[in-house]
């Protein structure tokens, strides 16, 4: 009897728990209540404002201050953006809303987000941290140049992974464009080198140098990059250094385009990661802090995901609820 009541006690103990983890899991992401006891899913910058703007009082502006730190636009941009917000007193939560996107959207400059392609064939390094997203982005940056109509050719430049070239091979047979590769462990800069002979002899438009990921504060291996930037330059110069961020990084983004910066000329950001979680402020304060512009940004897993970046448009699905 004893240990039929035991085993009955045991299955209730166990359907609790599991119900408890059930209504834990709908529930999601923290939820954050504000003084007048407003609900928000703490998902984002957007749904984070509705705590923010449910009343307008002294203490808003402090609300709005956590909530930018906290999607990572930096200590900088966020004074900045509250100094213009505030100053012009809005009235309701819907104003401020409006003169929150306005403000944001200051940050960006007006500049050409376009991809530097000149030289026969045009040159693009791609740079960017072991895990970045960087060689998948190097794929999809083939594949949108090949929907232009342009030929292109890809370089393995990561030798000393031990599946980098395997793993662009992969995507060159997927898109259609031929890759250089060269031995593991091998000269990356000899790779670079034979890859722009063979674009020559083949007429190819564009060359796309993926590197090899590496933390950027490794001295021998950004001396290394170097190397590769000087021989990627050839007769013709390289028209585009992208690095690739990944959108998670927080403010480690911004040492990260300080170091690659002070290594190879960075024109311009690939944002990685931007789908699922990713919050994605980051990318503010690369733009208005290190004056980097943001010039494409990868939007899902498909080979096609991968987009021109335009400041509105990011500064709408920023706030959005």
């Amino acid at each position: 009897m004893e240990a039929v009541v035991y085993v009955v006690v045991s299955v209730v103990a166990v359907a609790v728990a599991v119900v408890v983890i059930l209504l834990v899991s709908r529930r999601g992401a923290r939820v954050e209540t504000d003084p007048g006891g407003v609900e928000t899913r703490a998902t984002g910058l957007g749904a984070r404002l509705r705590v923010v703007f449910s009343s307008l009082d002294s203490d808003t502006w402090t609300r709005l201050e956590d909530a930018l730190l906290a999607a990572d636009v930096g200590p900088a941009p966020t004074s900045r953006i509250i100094e213009r917000v505030r100053s012009q007193s809005p009235k309701t939560a819907q104003e401020a809303r409006a003169l929150l996107s306005d403000a944001v959207r200051a940050e960006f400059a007006d500049t050409d987000r376009g991809l530097n392609l000149w030289g026969e064939p045009s040159v693009i390094v791609v740079v960017g941290v072991n895990g970045s997203g960087k060689t998948t982005t190097v794929a999809k940056l083939a594949h949108h140049l090949v929907q232009q109509g342009k030929s292109v050719l890809l370089a393995a430049a990561d030798t000393y992974r031990a599946a980098g070239s395997e793993q662009l091979d992969v995507w060159g047979q997927r898109i259609g464009v031929p890759v250089v590769t060269g031995q593991e462990g091998g000269d990356a800069a000899a790779v670079v080198y034979d890859a722009l002979e063979s674009a020559r002899a083949r007429s190819i438009d564009v060359v796309i140098v993926d590197t090899a990921g590496r933390l950027h504060d490794n001295k021998n291996l950004m001396e290394e990059l170097k190397k590769v930037h000087r021989v990627a330059g050839g007769e013709g110069g390289v028209g585009e250094v992208l690095l690739v961020l990944d959108a998670t990084a927080g403010q480690n983004g911004l040492a990260q385009v300080r170091e690659f910066g002070s290594a190879v000329p960075v024109s311009g950001v690939a944002l990685a990661k931007m789908d699922g979680s990713a919050r994605g402020g980051i990318v503010v304060a690369v733009e208005s802090t290190l004056g980097v512009p943001v010039k494409l940004v990868g939007t899902g897993e498909t080979i096609s995901a991968l987009d021109p970046f335009d400041p509105s448009a990011f500064v709408a699905s920023l706030l959005a609820e």
